[in-house]
């Protein structure tokens, strides 16, 4: 058979054999890797490894955390670096579960409901999209269909809990000329805002007990002193100045009106009811758009919160401190996913839309992300990418998640499609 012809061979294969599409997610699904606790994907990955493995893949794995490994596969293309390359990308954690109570399929078996859709924790976000990927490559490794150009796989960890096992990879070395994240899409191709968070604290240099509080703040008392609680009011009352402004001035198409938000989402301050609290941390969630950088928005937010800062003749002396971000919600408690735009004249994604209108006769929708996946750390590094996966957004991290089989079987042919062609498109076409 020609190319072609051995194309539409592997997208009728995986219809033909769809009943193994669902047994090897099945295998998925019944690791339960929630995050966090994380700490507990190593058998999984060892699994996904050896499916590589099956298919040709040279293998390299390593340790972010004890029990979290990233696996990255490696085909060489018949004609490696003169043809286009490409990185399939998933995460192997999954949510939590908050006890098995409320769910009326159990979360780490597949589970076919009387709806006709299939139920497990991961179904949707993100096992489904790994696995379907998977078995696409599978499907064109058994036809024989020639890949001239790299294909890299790179299953990571950490994503649920903002843990940077994506950019690890990338650090690492694995970089292609297009990126598909095969997070949950509703296989809408989406871009991304971006999200970091941050520590805003203000501490004072003396500890006062509160029998002092009297000579603070009335008249004559003498004492120069402040609660760090109470000053942190007027830093969150800042916040909201600029959050407000931000809705005013920026905007990004596909984004509704007031997206880039500023959220105070957790306080700590004090150490007893005896004294004047001397410290006070405030944990903030930023949202941006895709046309900044995380540095540019925590700049802009440091300048203005120092700015409100010296309009206080207490904070003017003693200025909040500032601490953006992290490589762990559970080790930093901090993270970064920065944003993600999209090019829609590049031919990666020209072919990406081509091969979904092919397969489902209609085309795709493009759109923004309401939420944030690692797909953004491939812009970071300068490779474009597209989020592209099965699965709704409203059945991800939900109780009794779920996804429709056939949403889960045209993604797999969409994927056959597109990396059949892209990693045989010279490099010297574009």
């Amino acid at each position: 058979m020609t190319g072609p012809d051995k194309v539409e061979r592997v997208v009728q294969a995986i219809t033909e054999r769809q009943d193994q599409l669902f047994d090897l997610l099945g295998e998925a699904i019944a690791f339960p890797t929630v995050s966090p606790p994380a700490r507990n994907t190593a058998a999984a990955q060892s699994w996904l490894a050896g499916q590589l493995r099956d298919c040709g893949f040279s293998i390299d794995r390593w340790a972010l955390y004890p029990g979290d490994e990233n696996v990255v596969g490696l085909l060489r293309g018949t004609a490696s670096g003169e043809y286009r390359s490409l990185i399939v990308n998933g995460h192997m954690d999954v949510a939590e579960v908050g006890g098995d109570s409320g769910w009326r399929h159990p979360p780490f078996s597949l589970t076919r409901g009387t709806d006709g859709r299939w139920y497990g924790r991961g179904t949707a976000d993100m096992k489904g999209g790994l696995v379907a990927s998977l078995f696409a490559i599978r499907m064109l490794r058994e036809h024989d269909v020639e890949l001239k150009g790299d294909l890299i796989f790179q299953s990571v960890i950490g994503e649920e809990a903002g843990e940077a096992g994506t950019l690890s990879a990338l650090e690492r070395g694995y970089t292609a000329d297009f990126a598909v994240v095969a997070d949950t899409s509703h296989l809408h191709l989406q871009g991304q805002g971006g999200v970091i968070t941050g520590w805003i604290t203000v501490k004072s240099p003396t500890t006062y007990h509160d029998g002092m509080r009297s000579r603070m703040i009335h008249a004559g008392g003498g004492v120069k002193g402040a609660s760090a609680i109470e000053k942190m009011m007027k830093i969150i009352a800042s916040l909201q100045e600029l959050e407000r402004h931000w809705a005013v001035t920026k905007q990004y198409p596909g984004f509704p009106p007031g997206t880039n938000t500023i959220n105070p989402a957790v306080i700590e301050g004090g150490r007893h009811a005896a004294f004047i609290a001397d410290t006070c941390s405030l944990w903030i969630t930023v949202h941006f758009y895709p046309d900044e950088t995380y540095e540019q928005v925590t700049r802009e937010i440091e300048h203005h919160v120092l700015a409100a800062a010296k309009a206080d003749p207490w904070l003017r002396e003693h200025p909040p401190l500032f601490r953006w971000g992290g490589r762990s919600m559970i080790e930093e408690r901090g993270e970064i996913f920065p944003a993600l735009s999209l090019d829609l004249t590049h031919p990666a994604m020209q072919q990406l839309m081509g091969a979904y209108e092919q397969q489902c006769g209609e085309r795709p929708v493009v759109e923004m992300s309401s939420t944030v996946t690692d797909a953004g750390w491939f812009s970071h590094m300068g490779i474009p990418a597209v989020i592209f996966g099965p699965g709704e957004l409203s059945h991800a991290h939900a109780v009794d998640e779920s996804i429709d089989p056939q949403e889960l079987i045209h993604f797999a042919q969409i994927m056959a499609r597109f990396i059949a062609e892209w990693c045989n498109t010279p490099k010297r076409s574009e």
